[in-house]
């Protein structure tokens, strides 16, 4: 089983002055000891769970770009980009850019959104969740048909795009993760459209994945061409009394088929928390 970062809280002791730094060092500290993808939240306010909003968010695709400077082997994306944030004909060029200049190293991980109050408080679209599903779709479709040879127009229901051209190409194409674990709507887009899903540990997981199972079954698509990644707490602990139950919880995930832990570190801003 991979294990991917998930840097989600940029509120670190050196303040903003050292947050620079203190990035360096845990990506490329990462790097050293393995870790296979490091991804950043596309969020613009710091999410409940973590923390009060006013705590330090940095904007997630302008840091990927610093991380591939700092890194040369981990892949890096966005968990998971709020749909509704770009548009999407600008997100494909997003994600090429980071894939040329990282020499190959970029997925797009995104989703439907959610964080409603960010959104209106920044005055970004935010839609109902019914559009802002059927944009999922669209953006998604409009991403391969740029990271193709196709540069043919593209008619949506939502976007319009005269001329779908897309210079320089990625060195790959990106590969798609689809984050969210909804039944009717996010698995079937990941059975249509993406390489990986993400869900959350827990007592729904495996039912989680016989739906993906049967959507996949539908459309025609090989189930275990998809990867499936879960979103974890890597909490060894302060003095390493949780790992015992942190190797207990991925030998569990990993029966389930589960390939990749991706999660957060607590106390990753601090040398302690990290290293």
């Amino acid at each position: 089983m991979d294990i991917g970062l998930h840097i989600a809280d940029f509120t670190f002791p050196n303040g903003r002055a050292g947050l620079a730094d203190d990035l360096t060092r845990i990506v490329t500290e990462a790097e050293e000891v393995g870790i296979a993808r490091v991804s950043v939240m596309d969020h613009l306010w710091q999410i409940g769970v973590l923390g009060p909003p006013e705590h330090d968010m940095l904007e997630a695709y302008t840091t990927l770009g610093y991380l591939a400077a700092r890194t040369s082997k981990v892949e890096l994306l966005a968990w998971v980009t709020a749909v509704s944030y770009r548009e999407p004909g600008m997100l494909a060029k997003l994600v090429s850019t980071l894939d040329v200049l990282s020499k190959g190293r970029a997925w797009l991980g995104i989703g439907a959104a959610w964080n409603g109050d960010e959104a209106r408080g920044l005055g970004l679209p935010f839609p109902s969740t019914a559009e802002r599903f059927e944009r999922l779709e669209e953006s998604l479709q409009i991403c391969q048909q740029m990271w193709s040879e196709r540069n043919e127009p593209y008619e949506g229901k939502h976007y319009h795009l005269e001329r779908t051209l897309n210079a320089p190409q990625p060195l790959r194409t990106p590969p798609i993760l689809i984050g969210g674990g909804g039944e009717k709507k996010t698995l079937r887009l990941v059975a249509q459209y993406a390489q990986a899903c993400n869900l959350f540990a827990g007592p729904e997981l495996p039912g989680k994945l016989d739906v993906l199972r049967a959507h996949c079954a539908d459309v025609g698509r090989d189930y275990d061409d998809i990867e499936k990644t879960v979103m974890v707490q890597l909490d060894t602990g302060e003095k390493g009394e949780k790992v015992d139950a942190l190797i207990e919880q991925l030998q569990g995930l990993g029966k389930l088929g589960v390939s990749e832990a991706h999660g957060w570190v607590p106390r990753s801003g601090t040398r302690r928390g990290w290293s």
